[in-house]
Protein backbone atom coordinates (compact mmCIF):
# COMPACT_ATOMS: atom_id res chain seq x y z
CA UNK A 1 0.00 0.00 0.00
CA UNK A 2 1.58 3.45 -1.50
CA UNK A 3 -0.22 5.31 1.86
CA UNK A 4 0.85 8.60 0.23
CA UNK A 5 -1.59 8.04 -2.92
CA UNK A 6 -4.67 6.18 -1.34
CA UNK A 7 -4.72 7.87 2.62
CA UNK A 8 -5.95 11.42 2.39
CA UNK A 9 -8.92 12.93 4.22
CA UNK A 10 -12.49 13.22 2.37
CA UNK A 11 -12.20 16.12 0.77
CA UNK A 12 -14.65 18.82 -0.17
CA UNK A 13 -16.95 20.12 2.04
CA UNK A 14 -20.37 17.65 1.43
CA UNK A 15 -21.72 15.49 4.13
CA UNK A 16 -19.41 13.04 4.43
CA UNK A 17 -15.97 15.26 3.87
CA UNK A 18 -13.59 15.50 6.88
CA UNK A 19 -14.39 19.07 7.14
CA UNK A 20 -17.80 18.68 7.77
CA UNK A 21 -16.56 15.75 10.04
CA UNK A 22 -14.03 16.49 11.87
CA UNK A 23 -15.25 17.45 15.63
CA UNK A 24 -13.11 14.92 17.31
CA UNK A 25 -10.15 16.42 16.45
CA UNK A 26 -11.21 19.72 17.31
CA UNK A 27 -11.43 19.03 20.74
CA UNK A 28 -7.80 18.50 21.04
CA UNK A 29 -6.63 21.94 19.35
CA UNK A 30 -9.29 23.34 21.76
CA UNK A 31 -7.74 21.40 24.69
CA UNK A 32 -3.59 23.00 23.57
CA UNK A 33 -4.86 25.90 23.56
CA UNK A 34 -2.86 27.65 26.30
CA UNK A 35 -0.22 25.89 25.77
CA UNK A 36 -0.23 27.02 22.18
CA UNK A 37 -0.74 30.94 23.60
CA UNK A 38 2.35 30.17 25.56
CA UNK A 39 4.60 28.84 23.08
CA UNK A 40 3.62 31.95 21.34
CA UNK A 41 4.29 34.26 24.31
CA UNK A 42 8.15 32.48 24.45
CA UNK A 43 8.91 32.85 21.07
CA UNK A 44 7.55 36.82 20.97
CA UNK A 45 9.72 37.37 23.65
CA UNK A 46 12.99 37.23 21.03
CA UNK A 47 11.03 40.17 18.77
CA UNK A 48 11.58 38.55 15.78
CA UNK A 49 10.70 40.23 12.20
CA UNK A 50 8.55 36.93 11.31
CA UNK A 51 6.69 33.74 13.20
CA UNK A 52 7.12 31.06 10.90
CA UNK A 53 4.75 27.63 12.46
CA UNK A 54 3.46 24.58 10.54
CA UNK A 55 0.30 22.63 11.23
CA UNK A 56 1.29 19.05 10.02
CA UNK A 57 -0.99 16.36 9.01
CA UNK A 58 -3.29 19.86 8.78
CA UNK A 59 -6.48 17.32 6.63
CA UNK A 60 -9.20 19.65 5.21
CA UNK A 61 -10.91 20.66 7.73
CA UNK A 62 -11.92 23.97 9.36
CA UNK A 63 -9.51 22.95 12.68
CA UNK A 64 -5.83 24.44 11.32
CA UNK A 65 -7.47 27.64 10.74
CA UNK A 66 -8.44 27.38 14.52
CA UNK A 67 -4.66 26.30 15.08
CA UNK A 68 -3.80 29.68 13.40
CA UNK A 69 -6.49 32.01 15.09
CA UNK A 70 -4.74 30.76 17.81
CA UNK A 71 -1.49 31.80 17.07
CA UNK A 72 -2.41 35.26 15.32
CA UNK A 73 -4.69 35.80 18.31
CA UNK A 74 -1.52 35.05 21.38
CA UNK A 75 0.58 37.33 18.69
CA UNK A 76 -2.00 40.25 18.94
CA UNK A 77 -2.38 39.77 22.73
CA UNK A 78 1.14 39.74 24.02
CA UNK A 79 2.55 42.65 21.72
CA UNK A 80 -0.60 44.58 22.73
CA UNK A 81 0.25 44.35 26.38
CA UNK A 82 3.83 44.89 25.59
CA UNK A 83 3.56 47.85 22.87
CA UNK A 84 5.73 45.54 21.16
CA UNK A 85 5.47 44.99 17.42
CA UNK A 86 4.05 42.10 15.56
CA UNK A 87 5.90 39.75 13.58
CA UNK A 88 4.55 38.56 10.65
CA UNK A 89 3.09 35.21 10.62
CA UNK A 90 3.65 32.57 8.19
CA UNK A 91 1.91 29.41 8.06
CA UNK A 92 2.76 26.33 6.42
CA UNK A 93 -0.39 23.41 5.72
CA UNK A 94 0.96 20.07 5.47
CA UNK A 95 -0.53 17.09 4.47
CA UNK A 96 0.48 14.08 2.25
CA UNK A 97 0.18 15.16 -1.90
CA UNK A 98 -3.09 13.88 -2.26
CA UNK A 99 -4.95 16.08 0.17
CA UNK A 100 -7.49 18.54 -0.83
CA UNK A 101 -5.45 21.46 -0.60
CA UNK A 102 -7.83 23.70 -2.69
CA UNK A 103 -10.29 23.54 -0.34
CA UNK A 104 -8.10 24.70 2.59
CA UNK A 105 -6.82 27.51 0.33
CA UNK A 106 -9.87 28.37 -0.30
CA UNK A 107 -11.20 28.24 3.85
CA UNK A 108 -8.12 30.28 4.57
CA UNK A 109 -8.38 33.18 2.21
CA UNK A 110 -12.36 33.12 3.23
CA UNK A 111 -10.55 33.04 7.25
CA UNK A 112 -8.42 35.87 6.50
CA UNK A 113 -11.35 37.94 4.58
CA UNK A 114 -13.24 38.00 7.82
CA UNK A 115 -10.13 38.57 10.34
CA UNK A 116 -9.45 41.92 8.26
CA UNK A 117 -12.87 43.24 8.64
CA UNK A 118 -12.93 42.29 12.07
CA UNK A 119 -9.73 43.42 13.12
CA UNK A 120 -9.09 46.35 11.23
CA UNK A 121 -5.84 48.00 12.22
CA UNK A 122 -5.36 45.50 14.82
CA UNK A 123 -4.92 42.55 11.83
CA UNK A 124 -2.08 40.53 12.22
CA UNK A 125 -0.71 39.76 8.58
CA UNK A 126 -0.53 35.99 8.05
CA UNK A 127 0.66 34.54 5.24
CA UNK A 128 -0.71 30.79 4.53
CA UNK A 129 1.40 28.36 1.68
CA UNK A 130 0.60 24.71 0.98
CA UNK A 131 3.69 22.04 2.01
CA UNK A 132 2.57 18.65 0.74
CA UNK A 133 4.54 16.03 1.88
CA UNK A 134 4.71 12.96 4.26
CA UNK A 135 5.89 14.69 7.88
CA UNK A 136 8.07 11.40 8.27
CA UNK A 137 10.77 12.86 6.10
CA UNK A 138 12.22 16.56 5.61
CA UNK A 139 9.53 18.86 4.77
CA UNK A 140 11.64 22.53 5.58
CA UNK A 141 15.03 24.18 5.55
CA UNK A 142 17.28 23.60 8.27
CA UNK A 143 16.53 25.91 10.85
CA UNK A 144 13.23 27.53 9.54
CA UNK A 145 10.68 26.67 11.95
CA UNK A 146 9.93 28.57 15.00
CA UNK A 147 6.24 26.41 16.23
CA UNK A 148 4.84 22.66 15.06
CA UNK A 149 1.70 21.39 15.55
CA UNK A 150 0.01 18.53 14.80
CA UNK A 151 -3.04 17.12 15.88
CA UNK A 152 -4.65 13.34 15.29
CA UNK A 153 -1.43 12.49 13.01
CA UNK A 154 1.25 10.81 14.02
CA UNK A 155 -1.12 7.35 14.80
CA UNK A 156 -1.33 6.85 11.09
CA UNK A 157 1.70 4.67 9.93
CA UNK A 158 3.93 5.57 7.01
CA UNK A 159 3.16 2.32 5.99
CA UNK A 160 1.41 -1.37 7.27
CA UNK A 161 3.92 -2.83 9.02
CA UNK A 162 5.75 -5.51 7.57
CA UNK A 163 6.02 -9.22 8.46
CA UNK A 164 2.31 -9.17 8.94
CA UNK A 165 2.12 -11.73 6.43
CA UNK A 166 4.04 -14.86 6.56
CA UNK A 167 5.49 -16.83 3.80
CA UNK A 168 2.85 -18.62 2.34
CA UNK A 169 0.49 -18.15 4.63
CA UNK A 170 -2.72 -15.33 5.26
CA UNK A 171 -1.85 -12.54 7.54
CA UNK A 172 -1.53 -12.87 11.22
CA UNK A 173 -3.95 -10.80 12.37
CA UNK A 174 -6.71 -12.44 10.13
CA UNK A 175 -9.87 -11.95 10.62
CA UNK A 176 -9.16 -8.31 12.38
CA UNK A 177 -7.80 -5.30 10.08
CA UNK A 178 -5.77 -4.07 13.17
CA UNK A 179 -3.54 -5.10 16.02
CA UNK A 180 -5.04 -8.96 17.34
CA UNK A 181 -5.36 -9.04 20.88
CA UNK A 182 -4.23 -12.70 20.80
CA UNK A 183 -0.94 -12.07 19.22
CA UNK A 184 1.78 -10.42 20.79
CA UNK A 185 3.81 -11.05 17.20
CA UNK A 186 1.10 -9.12 15.89
CA UNK A 187 1.41 -5.92 18.59
CA UNK A 188 4.94 -5.67 18.46
CA UNK A 189 5.16 -5.14 14.24
CA UNK A 190 3.20 -2.23 14.79
CA UNK A 191 4.92 -0.65 17.40
CA UNK A 192 8.27 -1.49 15.35
CA UNK A 193 6.59 0.45 12.47
CA UNK A 194 5.63 3.34 15.33
CA UNK A 195 9.09 3.57 16.16
CA UNK A 196 10.51 3.91 12.96
CA UNK A 197 8.16 6.89 12.38
CA UNK A 198 8.14 8.28 15.34
CA UNK A 199 12.32 8.41 15.24
CA UNK A 200 11.97 9.74 11.79
CA UNK A 201 9.83 12.47 12.10
CA UNK A 202 11.35 13.69 15.18
CA UNK A 203 15.03 13.60 12.98
CA UNK A 204 13.40 15.85 10.56
CA UNK A 205 11.74 18.59 12.78
CA UNK A 206 14.94 18.21 14.46
CA UNK A 207 16.93 19.80 11.89
CA UNK A 208 13.84 21.94 11.02
CA UNK A 209 12.88 23.82 13.96
CA UNK A 210 15.09 26.88 15.11
CA UNK A 211 17.31 26.49 18.36
CA UNK A 212 15.04 26.46 21.25
CA UNK A 213 11.66 26.12 18.88
CA UNK A 214 8.48 24.10 19.82
CA UNK A 215 6.31 21.26 18.88
CA UNK A 216 2.75 20.97 20.26
CA UNK A 217 1.59 17.07 19.64
CA UNK A 218 -2.11 15.57 20.26
CA UNK A 219 -1.93 12.26 19.69
CA UNK A 220 -4.94 9.26 19.88
CA UNK A 221 -2.92 7.02 22.59
CA UNK A 222 -3.51 3.77 25.18
CA UNK A 223 -3.50 4.73 29.17
CA UNK A 224 -2.02 1.32 30.11
CA UNK A 225 -1.61 -2.04 28.47
CA UNK A 226 -4.48 -3.51 29.28
CA UNK A 227 -6.97 -0.39 28.13
CA UNK A 228 -6.15 -1.08 24.46
CA UNK A 229 -9.60 -2.48 24.14
CA UNK A 230 -11.98 0.76 22.91
CA UNK A 231 -9.63 0.98 19.84
CA UNK A 232 -9.46 -2.57 18.98
CA UNK A 233 -13.35 -2.82 18.96
CA UNK A 234 -13.38 0.82 17.29
CA UNK A 235 -11.58 -0.87 14.31
CA UNK A 236 -12.73 -4.37 14.95
CA UNK A 237 -16.34 -3.35 14.71
CA UNK A 238 -15.24 -1.94 11.20
CA UNK A 239 -13.75 -5.04 10.44
CA UNK A 240 -16.63 -7.15 11.74
CA UNK A 241 -18.75 -5.35 9.00
CA UNK A 242 -16.58 -5.87 6.20
CA UNK A 243 -16.18 -10.00 7.10
CA UNK A 244 -20.24 -10.16 7.29
CA UNK A 245 -20.27 -8.30 3.81
CA UNK A 246 -17.56 -10.98 2.66
CA UNK A 247 -19.69 -14.25 4.10
CA UNK A 248 -23.09 -12.41 1.77
CA UNK A 249 -20.52 -12.38 -1.42
CA UNK A 250 -20.92 -8.30 -1.20
CA UNK A 251 -16.85 -8.22 -0.99
CA UNK A 252 -13.77 -10.04 -2.14
CA UNK A 253 -11.94 -11.93 0.30
CA UNK A 254 -9.12 -11.71 -1.49
CA UNK A 255 -9.03 -7.76 -1.04
CA UNK A 256 -9.78 -8.02 2.32
CA UNK A 257 -7.44 -10.16 3.13
CA UNK A 258 -4.55 -7.59 2.15
CA UNK A 259 -6.43 -4.98 3.68
CA UNK A 260 -5.10 -3.70 6.73
CA UNK A 261 -5.09 0.11 8.92
CA UNK A 262 -1.77 1.98 9.12
CA UNK A 263 -2.36 2.47 12.83
CA UNK A 264 -0.64 2.68 15.91
CA UNK A 265 -2.14 4.38 19.35
CA UNK A 266 1.10 4.53 21.56
CA UNK A 267 1.37 4.04 25.10
CA UNK A 268 2.44 7.53 26.86
CA UNK A 269 5.79 5.00 27.89
CA UNK A 270 6.31 4.30 24.28
CA UNK A 271 6.44 7.85 23.02
CA UNK A 272 8.54 9.11 26.23
CA UNK A 273 10.96 6.07 25.51
CA UNK A 274 11.40 7.16 21.61
CA UNK A 275 12.30 10.94 22.25
CA UNK A 276 14.79 10.23 24.84
CA UNK A 277 16.07 7.69 22.02
CA UNK A 278 16.32 10.27 19.74
CA UNK A 279 17.96 13.06 22.12
CA UNK A 280 16.91 16.46 20.00
CA UNK A 281 14.09 17.12 22.55
CA UNK A 282 12.91 17.47 26.10
CA UNK A 283 9.68 17.03 26.94
CA UNK A 284 8.35 20.30 28.37
CA UNK A 285 4.85 19.09 29.15
CA UNK A 286 2.98 16.27 29.27
CA UNK A 287 -1.31 15.90 29.49
CA UNK A 288 -3.67 12.95 28.54
CA UNK A 289 -7.35 13.53 28.12
CA UNK A 290 -10.66 11.20 27.44
CA UNK A 291 -12.95 12.34 24.81
CA UNK A 292 -16.37 9.98 23.82
CA UNK A 293 -15.92 8.44 20.64
CA UNK A 294 -19.48 10.04 19.68
CA UNK A 295 -18.02 13.83 18.09
CA UNK A 296 -21.53 15.45 19.56
CA UNK A 297 -21.54 13.87 22.86
CA UNK A 298 -20.44 16.56 25.52
CA UNK A 299 -21.68 14.82 28.64
CA UNK A 300 -19.57 13.08 31.42
CA UNK A 301 -22.46 10.90 32.05
CA UNK A 302 -21.49 6.98 31.35
CA UNK A 303 -24.20 5.95 30.08
CA UNK A 304 -25.19 7.05 26.36
CA UNK A 305 -28.85 8.26 25.87
CA UNK A 306 -29.37 7.62 22.04
CA UNK A 307 -27.20 4.66 21.28
CA UNK A 308 -28.79 4.45 17.41
CA UNK A 309 -27.65 8.24 16.77
CA UNK A 310 -24.13 8.02 18.67
CA UNK A 311 -23.41 5.17 16.10
CA UNK A 312 -24.37 6.93 13.12
CA UNK A 313 -22.39 10.24 14.51
CA UNK A 314 -19.43 7.53 15.28
CA UNK A 315 -19.37 6.00 11.62
CA UNK A 316 -19.60 9.73 9.71
CA UNK A 317 -16.23 10.32 11.52
CA UNK A 318 -14.73 6.99 10.85
CA UNK A 319 -15.27 7.02 7.16
CA UNK A 320 -14.46 10.80 6.64
CA UNK A 321 -11.23 9.81 8.13
CA UNK A 322 -10.73 5.80 6.22
CA UNK A 323 -13.33 6.61 3.62
CA UNK A 324 -10.93 6.88 0.54
CA UNK A 325 -8.51 4.44 2.45
CA UNK A 326 -11.50 2.00 2.01
CA UNK A 327 -12.49 3.23 -1.76
CA UNK A 328 -9.09 2.45 -3.06
CA UNK A 329 -8.99 -1.42 -2.17
CA UNK A 330 -12.97 -2.02 -2.38
CA UNK A 331 -14.63 0.81 -4.54
CA UNK A 332 -16.87 3.65 -3.88
CA UNK A 333 -20.11 1.09 -4.16
CA UNK A 334 -19.51 -0.60 -0.58
CA UNK A 335 -19.15 2.55 1.55
CA UNK A 336 -23.19 3.15 2.23
CA UNK A 337 -23.79 -0.63 2.76
CA UNK A 338 -20.52 -0.75 4.96
CA UNK A 339 -20.83 2.59 7.21
CA UNK A 340 -24.49 2.06 7.92
CA UNK A 341 -23.69 -2.06 9.35
CA UNK A 342 -20.32 -0.11 11.08
CA UNK A 343 -22.61 2.31 12.57
CA UNK A 344 -25.66 -0.65 14.05
CA UNK A 345 -22.12 -2.40 15.57
CA UNK A 346 -21.08 0.66 17.12
CA UNK A 347 -24.47 1.07 18.47
CA UNK A 348 -24.34 -2.30 19.92
CA UNK A 349 -20.84 -0.97 21.40
CA UNK A 350 -22.46 1.68 23.24
CA UNK A 351 -23.18 0.13 26.76
CA UNK A 352 -21.92 1.86 30.22
CA UNK A 353 -19.39 3.16 30.16
CA UNK A 354 -19.57 4.60 27.43
CA UNK A 355 -16.37 4.09 24.83
CA UNK A 356 -13.91 6.70 24.83
CA UNK A 357 -10.28 7.98 23.14
CA UNK A 358 -7.32 8.25 25.09
CA UNK A 359 -5.76 11.45 23.97
CA UNK A 360 -1.94 12.17 24.56
CA UNK A 361 -0.82 15.73 24.52
CA UNK A 362 2.97 16.58 24.39
CA UNK A 363 5.24 19.68 24.19
CA UNK A 364 8.46 19.55 22.90
CA UNK A 365 11.32 21.63 23.12
CA UNK A 366 14.32 21.61 20.75
CA UNK A 367 17.39 20.88 22.59
CA UNK A 368 20.05 24.32 22.12
CA UNK A 369 19.88 27.24 24.33
CA UNK A 370 17.33 29.59 26.22
CA UNK A 371 18.05 31.96 24.33
CA UNK A 372 18.46 30.56 20.73
CA UNK A 373 15.11 31.15 19.43
CA UNK A 374 15.54 33.82 17.08
CA UNK A 375 17.32 31.71 14.65
CA UNK A 376 20.97 32.27 16.11
CA UNK A 377 23.20 29.94 17.92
Amino acid sequence: MNVEQVFPMMGGDGENSYAKNSRVPEKAVIMTKPLMEEAVREICKSLPEKLVAADLGCSSGPNTLLVLSQITNAVDEHCCSLSQQKPEIQFFLNDLPSNDFNNMFQLSVQHQKKIREEKGDAYVPFYVVGSPGSFYGRLFPSKSIHLFHSSYSLMWLSQVPRGLKEEGSDLLNRPDIYIDKNSSIVYHLYLKQFKTDFLDFLKSRSKELIYGGSMILSILGRRDCQASGELLHLWGLLAEALNTMVSEGLVEEDKLKDFNLPFYAPLMEEVRSIINMEGSFDLTQVQTFESNWDPFDESNENFVEDKKSSGRNVANYIRAVVGPLVTSYFGTDILEDLFSRYANNVSRHMHDPKPKYTVLILVLKLKGGEHAICGCK
